[in-house]
């Protein structure tokens, strides 16, 4: 499989953004979304491509677009894709599979009442019930000595299956029990299920005090691999005409189960939804991978890692960026 490289696209991008001599620059929309994109101070690299046809390909700060970049959150999306694999393999027996059933080492004797009984589903759609380990409460869990323990001893706020309660500790839980039931190390399982089948590279990343790797977080990948993810979602799990990912799995993950209470945004299966038809990933500091089947549409964002990124700040300026200029392209 061909790789993608900076100059590929770089040659790529110097023919889409070809226009007819008659047409001035400043009504080619391609560079009106360049000059308003690259005038964000936050902004590290966007890509857009429309069908087969890469529109944009700019990094005016960061690493460049072929040097892996932290996608912080966006790392729950891919969690949930290679959830998807397992279950399209029978290494576990689906979405209603129960903690207890397919990982019960992991459950401490003083985990808090319902979490042995706690769903694949559950888990993925960030319904555990339990206090969230994310924002205020994140320093705290990932100081403890056993990040799992540490997130199902969290006092229940909602019931199983409830709520969306953002917390990466209910997406490290979903990961470290997606790594008992395989017998394989969760980047074994990114690097076989996501790497090889689209064609990109997935680094080592951060492991917890039992050795299990961060599910939810500290992944890192290059904004051309995460094109690439956004092209499968797009195209229903297929790229250069191959089945790289469940496409049963793809077309569910579309599906609202539940809304996030900061961004009302819906979220199905580790991907949030937007009401103009987006399937998000989304990551703190402004980490996006975004697909929109309907239009053909495919976009990878990083941005600086160390800013926030809020839904009423510049995540909500991002979001313009998608449903303004970027859709415009289709």
């Amino acid at each position: 499989m061909p790789r993608l490289t900076r100059r590929n696209f770089g040659l790529a991008l110097i023919g889409s953004l070809a226009a007819p001599a008659t047409l001035h620059a400043q009504t080619n929309p391609v560079a009106d979304l360049r000059r308003t994109a690259l005038d964000l101070p936050q902004l590290h690299a966007i890509l857009v491509q429309r069908g087969g046809d890469l529109l944009l390909a700019e990094a005016p700060r960061g690493r460049g677009l072929d040097r892996a970049a932290n996608i912080k959150s966006c790392s729950k999306s891919l969690l949930a894709l290679i959830l998807g694999t397992t279950i399209a393999r029978g290494e576990v027996p689906g979405l209603t599979a129960r903690l207890a059933d397919i990982a019960p080492t992991l459950i401490p004797a003083d985990a808090t009442a319902g979490a042995a009984d706690l769903t694949l589903s559950d888990l993925v759609t960030l319904r555990a019930g339990l206090q969230g380990t994310s924002g205020g409460n994140y320093g705290a869990w990932v100081g403890s000595g056993n990040w799992v323990a540490y997130a199902l001893r969290q006092p229940r706020i909602a019931p199983n299956g409830g709520r969306m309660i953002y917390s990466t500790g209910t997406t490290h839980v979903l990961g470290a029990a997606l790594s008992v039931a395989t017998g394989r190390s969760l980047l074994d399982l990114a690097r076989d299920r996501i790497g090889k089948p689209l064609g990109i590279d997935i680094p080592n990343w951060t492991r917890d005090p039992q050795g299990y790797h961060f599910g939810g977080n500290e992944m890192a990948l290059t904004p051309l691999a995460m094109l690439r993810v956004a092209i499968a979602m797009r195209d229903g799990g297929r790229i250069d005409g191959a089945q790289a990912l469940p496409a049963d799995w793809v077309a569910a993950s579309r599906e609202v189960q539940t809304r996030s209470p900061f961004s009302g945004l819906g979220y199905g299966l580790g991907w949030f939804i937007s009401p103009s038809g987006w399937i998000l990933a989304r990551g703190f500091g402004g980490q996006i991978i975004a697909a929109h089947p309907d239009r053909a549409l495919a976009v990878a964002i990083t941005s600086d890692p160390t800013q926030p990124a809020r839904s009423e700040g510049y995540f909500g300026t991002l979001m313009r960026l998608l449903d303004g200029p970027i859709l415009a392209l289709a």
